[in-house]
């Protein structure tokens, strides 16, 4: 019989129902304990689908620094939240992990609402060490001693924000602990007994103890000397650890030591908690991703994220896509187009699979770019490649793009530079929740001066889109679209057509009311046209293709030919309707008793559920497009859905 399954003993996991529970356990109870919990993680996301590897990664080490630190009381914060599943299971969250990124269960991140265990909510990278220093210096300032441990991922590191907080925290005498869960190898030389050995030493108060002693005795000779000597024990500690860049930055560098050994962790975390350090702290921790779960072990992505999945073999229980990706028609078009012109490249950051530039990548390596969790530098970088000539393609989830946006504008727009935002995962993204959904491009892109917004409403119009895009030469342009499958009832081209820009279509005629899609709400608003129809309101659905520049001839028609004007989008308050009510506004559009209704994202945050559920609760459906309409037609609203298809 495997180890894993629902046949699972975890009799000392049983008796932990929080830190402090764990905290009473001896030391040599704490493997088993490991062990436990990454069995119950593998059997719950087996389940339900999830993050895997970097939990699995983490095991040892959350289990150590609970043990440690006197959580909730000190405060532990974990970036990005991809490895907060074995917390979760330690932090009276361990019956509801069978409802993880489902519709009213708990969330695949950290997040405040959740539990006191999670002092600072994380999905996007590499802000823990800011959080961290910022919650260090609210503890001094207020006169208390808890401690604060920030840990971040050698992924996370790629990102700026990160090296911003840790200059800050250097310049700064607040006592903070970070841990770097270096899970790939990417800094750390091979951790060893010697290794091991000189953390112990460095992080013990013996050591602390002579080097604030000759600290002090050094202060007394010339300058001259002082700052040799200081030169020498930093240059001592950094040519066996390696820490010489983290000492560069103000932090006393402890490590590697190894992070699945908790002979190694725990006596370098008690000494860090005990020592009273003056100033910053990183303790680099290496694991194995993937630790403990042999499929995960030997997957290429380590399981980093999994749908359900057998245990004993660990066979994904993936559902074949029934129509292709939309980021694969993506990928399709640009490769059509790049066989076309040598100066196209592609960036992206850190997510080549999630927006199809691992299938560029296959026909063009020399012209693809992945820059890491690098946001702003890729904007820019690609700016910079646009100045030149090149066609760079800046290929980023709308949410990842929010974290770039002053190089949209400074660096891109003030410039006039052809870049091309390829802005995947724009809408509902379903489990991921709110910190992934594309709720704001539309919002964020559409008020910057000369930008040229388009969103498809199927995969054709997606090809001619991104044909469109590489013959702009002399302004930036954005192409929006969503997670998922495309409608698959369409035979798709060689090479996508070039549209006109600021042109959109009518696809269907009618008299009393006036539909304008943005995207791929469009098929929906067919759906509602069709109940409206059997209600006898004649409809006119039209696809508006570009949000900027807006189709000014095809809104006046809509709005003097129809009682009931209606703009549909995926996107948050203060996008493609605001444009489209702008103009109407100007143009006296509404001084004849327009009926003008919005269709968009309310202004709440939807948490994480079924794409489909997050669309029926913001009233994207085509239900909740009938009811806007019915409202302002003045006719009794169906709140059922049951009636559409």
């Amino acid at each position: 019989m495997s180890q894993y399954g629902h046949n699972r003993q975890t009799p000392l996991l049983d008796t932990v129902k929080n830190p402090a529970d764990l905290r009473t356990l001896d030391e040599s109870q704490l493997p088993q304990l490991a062990e436990e919990v990454r069995l119950d993680m593998i059997n719950a996301v087996s389940q339900t689908g999830g993050h895997l590897g970097a939990g699995l990664g983490v095991v040892e080490l959350t289990v150590a620094i609970h043990h440690v630190f006197n959580t909730p009381d000190d405060k532990l914060i974990w970036d990005v939240g991809h490895q907060c599943y074995p917390h979760k299971i330690l932090t009276e969250r361990r019956e509801q992990l069978s409802t993880i990124r489902q519709g009213g269960g708990i969330s695949g991140f950290t997040t405040r609402k959740e539990s006191i265990y999670d002092p600072f909510g994380a999905a996007h990278s590499s802000t823990s060490i800011s959080a961290g220093l910022g919650y260090a210096v609210a503890r001094d300032l207020a006169g208390k001693t808890n401690n604060v441990i920030s840990v971040i991922g050698d992924g996370s590191m790629t990102a700026g924000m990160a090296y911003e907080a840790m200059n800050n925290a250097g310049a700064m005498n607040s006592r903070l602990i970070v841990i770097l869960n270096d899970n790939d190898m990417s800094i750390a030389p091979p951790v060893g007994a010697l290794s091991a050995y000189l953390s112990r030493l460095i992080s013990a108060k013996p050591y602390q103890s002579m080097r604030l002693l000759a600290k002090e005795i050094i202060s007394k000779f010339p300058p001259r000397i002082e700052t040799a000597a200081k030169r020498a024990e930093e240059y001592a500690r950094g040519f066996f650890t390696g820490g010489t860049l983290f000492e560069e930055l103000g932090f006393f560098y402890i490590g590697p030591v190894d992070g699945h050994d908790f002979s190694h962790l725990l006596p370098v975390l008690k000494n860090v908690r005990d020592c009273g350090f003056d100033g910053p702290v990183l303790i680099h921790a290496v694991t194995q991703k993937g630790k403990g779960y042999e499929p995960a072990e030997q997957a290429a992505d380590k399981y980093h994220g999994v749908s359900k999945f057998d245990v004993v073999s660990g066979k994904q229980q993936k559902t074949p896509p029934k129509a292709p990706l939309y980021q694969n028609v993506f990928a399709k078009a640009l490769i059509a187009e790049a066989k076309h012109d040598d100066k196209i490249v592609a960036m992206t950051a850190a997510m080549p699979t999630g927006t199809g530039i691992n299938l560029f990548e296959e026909e063009f390596p020399d012209r693809t770019f992945d820059v890491g969790i690098a946001e702003q530098h890729g904007v820019t970088f690609c700016a910079g490649m646009a100045c030149d000539g090149y066609k760079p393609y800046a290929t980023i989830y709308s949410t990842f793009l929010q974290r770039a946006y002053d190089q949209v504008i400074h660096d891109v727009a003030i410039q006039s530079l052809p870049v091309r935002f390829i802005i995947d995962r724009a809408g509902m993204v379903g489990a991921d929740g709110v910190t992934h959904q594309g709720s704001y491009d539309l919002a964020y892109l559409g008020c910057i001066p000369g930008m040229i917004i388009m969103a498809p409403s199927d995969e054709l119009e997606l090809m001619n889109m991104v044909a469109t895009s590489a013959v702009i030469d002399d302004q930036p342009c954005a192409i929006r679209f969503p997670r998922g499958e495309s409608t698959g009832r369409i035979e798709l081209p060689e090479r996508g057509s070039v549209l006109e820009i600021g042109k959109g279509r009518i696809i269907r005629e009618g008299s009393h009311v006036a539909i304008l899609a943005l995207g791929t709400r469009l098929e929906d608003c067919l759906k509602a046209a069709d109940k409206l129809a059997a209600h006898g309101f004649s409809t006119t659905v039209a696809d508006a293709r570009f949000a900027k520049p807006l189709d000014a001839d095809l809104v006046r028609l809509l709005a003097k030919n129809h009682d009931v004007f209606l703009t549909v989008e995926e996107g948050s308050i203060g996008g493609f309707s605001s444009l489209v009510s702008n103009l109407l506004a100007n143009e006296g559009l509404f001084d004849k008793g327009l009926k003008f209704r919005p269709v968009c994202m309310p202004d709440i945050f939807i948490d994480h559920d079924t794409p489909a559920k997050q669309l029926e609760q913001a009233g994207l459906d085509a239900q909740g497009i009938f009811n806007k309409a019915m409202s302002a037609l003045g006719k009794e609203v169906v709140t059922s859905s049951s009636s559409i298809a």
